[in-house]
């Protein structure tokens, strides 16, 4: 399977979809022993008892990178425990805002799979930590690791995926499968970390998926060792972050991706609190307010691929349908009386989030093809930092949000910000239409190869211009042949960045 392309990019997308599984597991995993670090804090001991925590994992799950479940931060009773609470959860996205930036450029330069193996190494150090931690500030440093390691995992495997997986519908069915890992995850990690907390003691959740990332790493190291990574040298040069941050249609997909999210980040620490306000509900009424969720975000998954397929030139309409769906949802949920009311707007939001991420992910890699280089890892970065820009405001802002103005004018100006942006995808209409640049294959015609990936690019050209031409043309002159081919260069470039 290694040797063979097409099966060696499909275990290289499993490489992916685990690591991003363990990413969002990760985070999740955590929550259930919260509370004895707050009553360490408190004063109280903290005692490491299975007990407590495995009672907090069933009343809900953490709210980390695009997770679907929420993070259930404990009560507390002084102001500044609040907040180290607050800061604890939000340090993995704010560390990924940071460094992404600087992951983008790096993939673009040395490749996918490094940098993918470099972040799987981070992951499985950041989970050993969280093992042994005793503090808060342990937690800190393990969170902030994750975050370091989510930077360049998660951004190098979903540029590996849009690279490796380059034509259509099969990026966006790779892509997609992605996405439902990363759902998968976030339903998972609840009953796997509250059973193996509850009968094996705290550790042991984070051993195992140490041992799950040291596997994932091993295999990734098998199947791209680096010593083969020296053939990146002979791939064309990305475009650097900042043109592609000033690029319009990357930032419209951008804005979209950021929009989206922010229900869902900014849902998650205050919506446990307004349940047993407003509606009385139970702690096991909080912890299963989210788990159905999962299966709209799979079935968006599924219709926006299938309707990808289909009509491709309708992605921008999947975005927007899928905003104008977040929107509402989000501006019912105050309006809910009941457990089973706000299970429903709750479903539709995750459900839209799966039309928006999966129909706009695969178009931020057609549009890298067409107008830039095709290398995806700043791409992939930006995409990255419209996400931790929602979750590294939600577990700060959105309480304070909540206490100043109220729940139901926060849930009513997240709707009304979906509802405006949804129109906006208009301008990614004609993408579809667009033609590629033809820069990298001028360069290669007019300098001639200079490595193994130009030389074979040459000799494709070559072969196809021999198969087009007649029997009795043989032995034209190879001067008149080189004329002809440069020719019908020009004409296409004439074409560049131009609408069909």
């Amino acid at each position: 399977a290694m040797g063979e392309a097409r099966r060696q990019r499909r275990l290289l997308l499993l490489v992916v979809c685990v690591a991003l599984l363990l990413d969002n597991m990760l985070y999740m995993v955590i929550v259930p022993i919260i509370p004895d670090y707050i009553e360490a804090m408190r004063g109280g001991g903290g005692a490491a008892g299975p007990s407590a925590p495995a009672g907090g994992n069933e009343t809900g799950g953490g709210g980390g990178n695009r997770s679907l479940l929420p993070a259930r931060y404990p009560p507390a009773s002084g102001g500044n425990e609040d907040v180290q609470i607050g800061v604890l959860f939000a340090s993995k996205a704010m560390l990924q805002l940071l460094v992404n930036p600087l992951s983008g450029t790096l993939i673009d330069r040395v490749g996918y799979e490094a940098p993918l193996l470099a972040g799987l190494a981070v992951l499985f150090l950041s989970t050993a930590t969280f093992a042994f931690a005793e503090n808060y500030a342990t937690l800190f440093a393990a969170r902030s690791l994750q975050g370091l390691g989510s930077a360049f995992a998660d951004t190098a495997g979903i540029a590996l995926i849009a690279d490796r997986y380059a034509e259509e519908p099969a990026r966006s069915r790779a892509l997609g499968t992605a996405l439902a890992c990363i759902s998968f995850g976030s339903l998972a990690a609840p009953p796997f970390g509250g059973v193996l907390y509850e009968f094996a003691g705290r550790r042991v959740p984070f051993l195992v998926l140490a041992c799950v990332c040291l596997l994932d790493g091993l295999l990734l190291l098998a199947l791209a060792p680096p010593c083969a990574t020296g053939a990146r040298a002979n791939m064309p040069v990305g475009t650097p972050i900042h043109r592609l941050m000033v690029d319009p249609y990357v930032a419209v997909v951008a804005g979209a991706l950021a929009t989206c999210n922010i229900p869902l980040a900014f849902l998650e620490p205050t919506i446990a609190n307004w349940m047993k306000e407003s509606m009385g509900a139970s702690e096991w009424e909080v912890g299963l307010t989210w788990l159905p969720a999962f299966f709209p975000h799979v079935l968006g998954v599924y219709v926006t691929v299938r309707l990808a397929a289909a009509y491709p030139h309708l992605q921008w309409f999947y975005g927007a349908l899928g905003m104008a769906i977040i929107g509402a949802s989000s501006c019912l949920v105050p309006a809910c009386r009941n457990f089973g009311q706000v299970i429903v707007p709750l479903c539709g939001i995750c459900f839209g989030i799966a039309l928006v991420d999966t129909a706009l992910l695969p178009t931020l890699a057609f549009l890298v093809d067409v107008r830039h280089v095709s290398v995806y890892g700043s791409v992939y970065a930006i995409a990255d930092i419209s996400y931790s820009v929602a979750y590294a405001l939600g577990p700060i802002v959105a309480g304070q949000i909540v206490h100043t103005m109220g729940f139901a004018q926060l849930n009513l100006g997240m709707g009304l910000a979906n509802v405006l942006y949804a129109p906006v995808l208009l301008f990614l209409k004609n993408v579809c239409q667009m033609k590629p640049s033809h820069s990298e294959r001028n360069i290669l015609l007019e300098e001639g190869p200079k490595g193994l990936y130009d030389t074979i690019k040459m000799e494709e050209r070559k072969g196809m211009g021999k198969s087009l031409r007649p029997a009795g043309e043989a032995e034209e002159n190879g001067v008149d042949s080189y004329r002809r081919d440069l020719t019908g260069v020009s004409e296409e470039d004439s074409s560049d960045y131009e609408y069909s």
